[in-house]
């Protein structure tokens, strides 16, 4: 499956009118971090400086949660463990795939190398008819796409595909979201048609996949 197909099916599982939300929601996480932050003298000394990304990554997800909790974004969520057993991310259900917030860097370089993002990029693998995975189309779990944003300053925020090789970064990447308005209007647009014979193929394996595997939302 082609970019072109990759940048449909994220604009179907993802449409703009609920990506215009998200600059406004990420732009009040990194100033409720860094309020915080001021506020908060344990948080000044050079260990704590040294780790604030932290901060600004529950402070991302508590944003994120807030919208899918007041039903701005109609979307499903669990706190998935990581693949070893140190804690908890924010999975979001989307109606055919799942999707990870990741602070980034560079936005074009995929986040490092743990264990669950490898797993998901995996599960990419048999959507996208990439040269490198040939013989691989077995349907083995949803896509997985990433939210990634801006490390210390909020400069960028894209959702992506992750390509199943790390050091290929993505298959697609969405255009920086903090350039788009950052006001969504009271009247929007209906969600965009993305009903491609590609996209309706890859919907309608997925959901084989979902009853042959007995997979429950």
């Amino acid at each position: 499956m082609d970019v072109v197909t990759a940048e449909q099916f994220l604009l179907d599982q993802v449409p703009a009118r609920y990506r215009a939300l998200f600059p406004p929601v990420l732009k009040n996480a990194y100033a409720a971090a860094m309020t915080l932050v001021r506020s908060e003298p344990m948080l000044q000394i050079p260990s704590a400086e040294d780790d604030r990304g932290r901060i600004v990554s529950w402070a991302v997800d508590k944003g994120v949660l807030g919208l899918i909790e007041s039903g701005r974004w109609p979307v499903d969520f669990r706190w998935a463990p990581f693949a070893k057993p140190t804690g908890r991310y924010l999975q979001v259900r989307l109606t055919h795939s799942m999707l990870s917030i990741s602070q980034v860097a560079n936005p074009r370089v995929q986040p490092r190398n743990v264990q669950f993002r490898q797993n998901a990029r995996l599960h990419n693998q048999p959507y996208f008819n990439l040269q490198e995975f040939e013989d691989a189309r077995r349907v083995a779990g949803l896509p997985t796409f990433l939210l990634v944003h801006g490390y210390q300053n909020l400069e960028f925020a894209h959702f992506g595909v992750p390509h199943p090789l790390h050091k290929r970064d993505y298959i697609y990447r969405t255009p920086n979201l903090m350039l788009l308005p950052h006001e969504v209007p009271e009247e929007v647009p209906p969600v965009e048609q993305t009903d491609t014979e590609a996209v309706m193929t890859l919907k309608a394996d997925i959901e084989k996949w979902r009853r042959d595997n007995g997979y429950d939302r």
